[in-house]
């Protein structure tokens, strides 16, 4: 059954679901982000069926956030590496697993712990202010219509 495209809605957060809104598709990412670049490993660590992991690395590529870049040339192998548009999928999988910390990890607690390594401080992620950097929470944002500048929910009405 095929669902329905987010493509031509008119919210960024559908059309992010769009191209990453596939049960691998982060998956996938979180083992980019790990340093995997090579097929096999990717197939190794996700235990992913070839052929899925396949549609899941070229619609990567298709969409601009990973590259393929030959390493080997007989027989022809290549690599996928994180492109700018891709490094900028880091916060969104920091703040599933920030999330997933807090309300699905079991007993043992957090699988992965995170290490700053320019101050050597475990951290977490935390989503703040471009402007005053104080942490953004959901009750002390409002969205606003652009061009307009209208909320885009009317909570007085």
């Amino acid at each position: 059954m095929r669902r329905t495209s987010f493509a031509d809605m008119n919210c960024s957060v559908a059309r992010t679901l769009e191209v990453v809104g596939e049960w691998w598709t982060m998956l996938v990412m979180r083992e980019a982000f790990s340093g995997v670049r090579r097929f096999d490993e990717f197939q190794g660590r996700l235990g992913i069926a070839r052929n899925v992991l396949a549609a899941r690395l070229q619609r990567l590529v298709d969409f601009g956030i990973l590259e393929r870049r030959l390493y080997q040339e007989r027989p022809e192998r290549y690599e996928y590496r994180l492109t700018e548009k891709g490094f900028d999928l880091y916060p969104v999988l920091l703040s599933l697993m920030r999330w997933g910390d807090r309300w699905t990890a079991g007993p043992e607690g957090p699988p992965v712990r995170l290490v700053h390594q320019n101050c050597g401080h475990e951290a977490t992620s935390v989503l703040s202010c471009s402007e005053c950097g104080e942490e953004l929470k959901p009750r002390e944002v409002r969205a606003l219509m652009s061009g307009t500048g209208r909320p885009l929910l009317d909570r007085e009405a």
